[in-house]
C-alpha cells in the first residue's frame, strides 16, 4: 500500500514537474513572441517615420519643380521680353538713322529747331509769344517773347555739319581743327542774331537769345572749356554782341524767370490801376465833402432862418396879444355896465 502510494506520489510529481517545465518553456517563449512584438512595434514606427520623411521629401520636390517650372517660364517671358526689346532698339536704330537723314538739310533743321522752340514757349508762356515775327527790314525770327512795351527775340540755330565733324574726329588734330571751324560756325550765329534782330527802334529789347535745341551741341560750343589760344569762348564773346546762347535746359529756367517778371507786371499794372481808382475815389470823396459842407451851410443857415422866424413870430404873437387885450376889457366893462 505505502509503495503504490509512493509510486502515484512520484507520478504526481513527474506530471508535475513535466508541467512546470512546460510552462517554463512556454513563458520563454511568450517573452521571445513579446520582444517581437516589440522590435516588429519599432520598426513599425521607423517606417512611418521615414514614410513621413518620404512624402516631406516628395512635397519638397514638387515644389522645386513647380518653382523651376515658373523660373523656366519668367526665363522664357523675360527672352521673349529682350527679344522684343531688341526689335524695337533696332527699329529705333533705323528711326535715329532716318532722323538723322532727315537732319541733314539745313532749312529742315531749322524747322525742326523752331518746332521745338515753339512747343517750349507754348508751355510756359502761352499768350505771350510770336512766331515769325518780321521786321521792317524784311529779316524775320523764329519768335519773340512779348514782356511789356517791348519783346525778346529769340532765333533757333542748329550748326550740326561742323558738330558732326568735331565729333567724328580721330586725332587730336583734326579735333581742334574742326572745332575751330565749329566755334566759328556758332560766332557767324551771333553775329547774324546781334545785327538782325536787335532792333530797339522797333520794339526789341537790347539783347536777344540763341536758342540751340540740342544738350550736347551747347555743350560742345558754350558749356566746354575754351581751346588752347583761344582769344575769347563763345559765351563771353556772345554776351559781349547782348546774344544770351540758351539750351532746352537753360531756356526752360529762363522761360521760368520770364513768366514770373511778366506776374509781377501784371500785378504792377493791377497796383497802378488800383491807385487810379483810389485816386478817382479821392476825387469823388473830397467833392462830396465839398456839397457836403455847402449843404451844411445851407442847413445852418436855414436854421438860424428858422430860429429868426420863430423869434419874429413870437413878436408878432405878443403884439396881436396886446392889441386884442384892451378891446376885451372894454367888452367886459360895457357888459356889467348895461347889467346893471
Amino acid at each position: 500500500m505505502e509503495l503504490v502510494t509512493l509510486i502515484i506520489f512520484l507520478f504526481v510529481l513527474a506530471v508535475l514537474i513535466i508541467f512546470f517545465a512546460v510552462i517554463l518553456r512556454s513563458s520563454g517563449r511568450i517573452n521571445d513572441l513579446a520582444g517581437k512584438v516589440g522590435e516588429m512595434t519599432g520598426a513599425r514606427e521607423e517606417i512611418l517615420t521615414l514614410r513621413k520623411e518620404m512624402s516631406d521629401r516628395l512635397s519638397d520636390v514638387a515644389g522645386t519643380s513647380r518653382a523651376s517650372n515658373q523660373v523656366m517660364a519668367d526665363v522664357q517671358k523675360d527672352l521673349g521680353a529682350m527679344k522684343e526689346a531688341t526689335k524695337r532698339v533696332e527699329e529705333l536704330g533705323k528711326g535715329l538713322s532716318d532722323l538723322q537723314q532727315i537732319l541733314s538739310p539745313p532749312k529742315l533743321r531749322g524747322n525742326l529747331g523752331e518746332l521745338f522752340l515753339e512747343e517750349l514757349l507754348s508751355q510756359v508762356l502761352p499768350g505771350a509769344y510770336e512766331m515769325q515775327h518780321r521786321f521792317k527790314t524784311g529779316d524775320v525770327v523764329d519768335a519773340v517773347i512779348k514782356a511789356g512795351n517791348r519783346f525778346v527775340p529769340v532765333d533757333a540755330k542748329f550748326p550740326l555739319e561742323n558738330f558732326k565733324r568735331v565729333v567724328e574726329s580721330r586725332t587730336e588734330d583734326e579735333r581742334l581743327s574742326c572745332r575751330k571751324k565749329f566755334l566759328s560756325d556758332v560766332k557767324k550765329h551771333v553775329d547774324d542774331i546781334a545785327e538782325k534782330y536787335i532792333l530797339p527802334d522797333e520794339g526789341t529789347y537790347d539783347f536777344a537769345m540763341m536758342y540751340i535745341p540740342a544738350e550736347n551741341v551747347y555743350y560742345e560750343s558754350i558749356t566746354r572749356d575754351e581751346m588752347p589760344g583761344e582769344d575769347k569762348g563763345i559765351f563771353p564773346y556772345a554776351i559781349s554782341r547782348k546774344v544770351i546762347p540758351v539750351s532746352p535746359n537753360s531756356f526752360y529756367a529762363y522761360l521760368q524767370v520770364i513768366a514770373l517778371g511778366l506776374k509781377g507786371m501784371t500785378l504792377e499794372k493791377s497796383a497802378q490801376q488800383v491807385l487810379q481808382n483810389l485816386s478817382r475815389l479821392e476825387g469823388d470823396l473830397k467833392r462830396f465833402r465839398e456839397d457836403f459842407e455847402v449843404l451844411g451851410r445851407h442847413l445852418k443857415d436855414a436854421q438860424g432862418k428858422y430860429s429868426d422866424g420863430e423869434r419874429r413870430l413870437g413878436r408878432i404873437e405878443d403884439k396881436l396879444g396886446s392889441m386884442e387885450k384892451p378891446q376885451l376889457e372894454q367888452a367886459e366893462s360895457s357888459k356889467l355896465k348895461a347889467e346893471s
